[in-house]
């Protein structure tokens, strides 16, 4: 599986960007508007309209440049050791969430849209098949150095996602980051026990 694709972002955009991030924290998915990107853009509804002809073109492009934030720090680790990789990659699904419940919240909201609005779908499939992608390397990499057991690493990995899916929904629902901090917990015994 190649990556996703490499989208470059001017720095209006990374600035517009950053406002949506904003904008969805403090209202959410349902009360997000152009306006209160622009209020927090700091220029017109003109100005984000001028890149953006609606409001889900705008979250189209944010859920981009969400995948690549992700991407980018999953490169910036430097070790190549399966076993820190792994676990690494866990807390970058399962720990950071706990540092922005509200997004977390606004991100769930839009996958509820997921099944209506194929441009979310679209982007939410490739987060997935990359997440898959970078779990299920790490897996075989592991096999392949004789570090983990010669297991079916697509079983794993998906086995992996449900668990962080399953925990990432209940945080929200329950509106308790502490199912994060048990799922965390929760895929590494799992990965434990199959992988070693």
């Amino acid at each position: 599986m190649a990556g996703p694709s490499d989208r470059t972002f001017s720095a209006e955009t990374e600035e517009i960007m950053e406002a949506t991030y904003r904008a969805l924290r403090e209202h959410g998915y349902a009360d997000l508007t152009i306006k209160r990107i622009a209020s927090e853009y700091g220029k017109s509804t003109a100005a984000v309209h001028y890149y953006y002809d609606t409001k889900d073109d705008l979250l189209a492009a944010f859920l981009d440049y969400l995948l690549e934030q992700f991407v980018d720090s999953i490169h910036d680790v430097e070790t190549t050791n399966p076993e820190e990789r792994l676990a690494l990659l866990l807390d970058e699904l399962l720990v950071k969430p706990q540092e922005n419940p509200d997004l977390s919240v606004a991100m769930l909201e839009m996958r509820s849209q997921a099944p209506y609005k194929e441009t979310f779908s679209e982007r939410f499939r490739e987060n997935d098949e990359y997440i898959r992608y970078m779990l299920k390397a790490v897996i075989n990499h592991g096999i392949d150095e004789d570090v983990f057991n010669d297991v079916d690493a697509d079983h794993v990995t998906r086995s992996l996602l449900t668990i962080i899916d399953g925990a990432r929904t209940r945080a929200v629902m329950l509106d308790d980051t502490a199912e994060l901090e048990t799922a965390r917990r929760t895929a590494s015994e799992y990965a434990d026990a199959m992988l070693r």
